[in-house]
């Protein structure tokens, strides 16, 4: 079973902005940081993933005071976590700050915008993802703040970046559909590019993402992720996955720090978090979604959890909501 499909069934990638870009040497360029960029999604949005596929041309980005990482056609630039960078080629007098001029780019569309110093073309396609931040933090967290791929190494990541330039060279046209198919386009690039960031770690890595590779904690993953609220015992996992209760919990810590069973109520309370916060379900109807046998027992370890009882989350979520939807 594949536990990225598993988590990101529940995570629901909100939409997707692009903006097309033609930069011209020497250009430096700092780019938006998530925070900043929330405001145009959804109410609500909290988290926005940010990346930017190298098309034609060369480049680098780097993070302030951080190591530069060369760029070329193909490769794919991911920002996990939403921080501010910086892209650049050639040695500029000035960087330009995206954030001044972020929403004039995003209202004129894919139109080119265009940056620099006249000498070598560099060519982008930049996209931007909104996540639920509490429950995407599952693989999130096990990603650097940067990281690139080459997306032209296999076939399918070769027809998607065909695909996303196609659409983008298209979107002058204005035709019925265009941004919906570049929303799915962008979501499919993003499964790729962390399908791919996955097969590259290192045999020793540990983590989420190197546990969701190792077949029995991957499976063990996907199992409780696919049906959280079912009653899964330790027993019952490692007769799933086809190992001892032993080896199953050795390996499982190894990866992911903690046992099978800590690691599945954080989870079950996570969702329970997220269904409070978007969701008008009864705190008992929450309890019984995420497994829980009656509402006290969940009442007790949500707050073992967040400090705060499930209503009172509630109200203080909503509360926050109704403030970032004012000032969008």
């Amino acid at each position: 079973m594949d536990v990225l499909s598993e988590v990101l069934k529940v995570v629901k990638l909100q939409g997707a902005l692009f903006y097309n870009g033609e930069f011209s040497s020497p250009w430096s360029i700092r780019a938006t940081s998530s925070h900043a960029l929330a405001r145009y999604f959804t109410a609500g949005a909290q988290h926005v993933i940010i990346y930017h596929l190298l098309t034609e041309g060369r480049a680098s980005v780097r993070m302030d005071n951080g190591p530069r990482v060369a760029l070329n056609a193909g490769d794919l630039v991911m920002i996990p976590h939403g921080d501010s960078h910086i892209m650049e080629n050639g040695a500029p007098t000035k960087t330009v700050d995206e954030s001044e001029q972020i929403a004039e780019v995003l209202s004129q569309g894919l139109k080119l915008w265009r940056v620099g110093g006249g000498g070598e073309v560099t060519r982008f396609v930049c996209g931007y993802m909104a996540c639920e931040p509490r429950l995407s933090q599952v693989f999130l967290s096990g990603l650097p703040s940067l990281f690139k791929v080459s997306i032209r190494n296999d076939a399918s990541g070769r027809w998607v970046e065909n695909s996303i330039r196609f659409s983008v060279d298209q979107g002058g046209d204005s035709r019925a559909g265009g941004a919906a198919v570049l929303a799915k386009l962008s979501e499919v690039l993003f499964i790729e590019t962390l399908r791919a960031y996955i097969a590259k770690l290192p045999p020793q890595q540990t983590g989420w993402l190197a546990g969701a590779r190792d077949s029995e904690v991957g499976e063990t993953l996907a199992l409780m992720h696919r049906n959280p609220a079912h009653p899964w015992t330790l027993a019952a996992l490692a007769k799933k996955t086809g190992v001892s209760r032993s080896v199953l919990a050795e390996r499982f810590r190894h990866y992911l720090s903690e046992p099978p069973m800590a690691y599945l109520t954080r989870w079950r309370l996570q969702l329970g978090a997220q269904m409070l916060s978007s969701t008008s379900y009864s705190v008992a109807q929450v309890a019984d979604e995420v497994g829980y046998e009656s509402e006290a027992a969940f009442n007790r370890a949500f707050k073992r959890e967040f400090t705060l009882p499930p209503a009172r989350f509630r109200n203080q979520s909503r509360s926050v909501q109704v403030k970032a939807a004012t000032h969008q």
